[in-house]
């Protein structure tokens, strides 16, 4: 197995330090030097206010505060965003459920809709990637797992791809009073972290926000 490494770049001994710590060392240097040439330079009959200075230096201490801290909040979050993707390494491998669209590769796929209780009559509608409808089942007024085969209205499976689900929900009178995305299961794939957030990557080439996962499940018991 080959396992590609990822090159770290190290400073090389005696190499000038570089980041945030060195540009408020440098700046902080610039101050004291400024301050020093106007001391130096200032009118002997006139001389600058104490008073002054000390609003100068408490101005520049509150700068070079904020600066510390900006650096340090960058460090917590760094290190928060680690320690989040370490302990959701796990979830690869498992199944995810969530409003998404499922990859069909002639394996079932698991429904789980949630229909409204008071229903007199629930639809599953199936869809592809374009949004074609291609197939319509009832199913019972019930939140219980769906087994999806992919096999169509006339007995052949259908082509693989991506595919979604729609949970439609009739009144007495047979009119659609509700129609929502059903969630289904699928295989985790991958963990990412982009713009502060966790992302799974499901079957299919399917994102979807770690918050949007209401259930997590070992495929091996199903």
């Amino acid at each position: 197995m080959q396992i590609n490494q990822t090159s770290i770049n190290t400073p090389q001994s005696g190499a000038a330090p570089t980041g945030p710590g060195r540009v408020i060392s440098s700046d902080f240097d610039t101050f004291l030097k400024m301050l020093t040439v106007q001391m130096t330079n200032q009118d002997p009959l006139n001389p600058i206010d104490s008073a002054d200075y000390a609003v100068q230096l408490a101005t520049f201490s509150g700068v070079e505060q904020q600066a510390k801290t900006n650096q340090l909040l960058t460090a917590l979050s760094l290190q928060m965003g680690a320690s989040g993707m370490a302990q959701m390494a796990s979830w690869v491998g498992k199944e995810a459920r969530a409003p998404v669209a499922g990859f069909f590769d002639n394996s079932p796929i698991t429904v789980a809709p949630n229909p409204v209780s008071y229903a007199d009559r629930v639809e599953l509608v199936v869809r592809n990637a374009t949004g074609i409808e291609v197939q319509r089942m009832s199913i019972p007024v019930s939140a219980d797992p769906v087994q999806w085969a992919g096999v169509g209205d006339d007995g052949l499976p259908l082509p693989s791809g991506l595919y979604t689900f729609e949970v439609v929900n009739y009144d007495a009178e047979g009119e659609v009073f509700l129609q929502e995305q059903a969630d289904i299961y699928s295989r985790v794939q991958e963990v990412r972290s982009e713009g502060g957030q966790t992302i799974l990557m499901l079957a299919g080439g399917v994102g979807v926000l770690a918050t949007s996962v209401s259930a997590l499940r070992d495929p091996a018991y199903f």
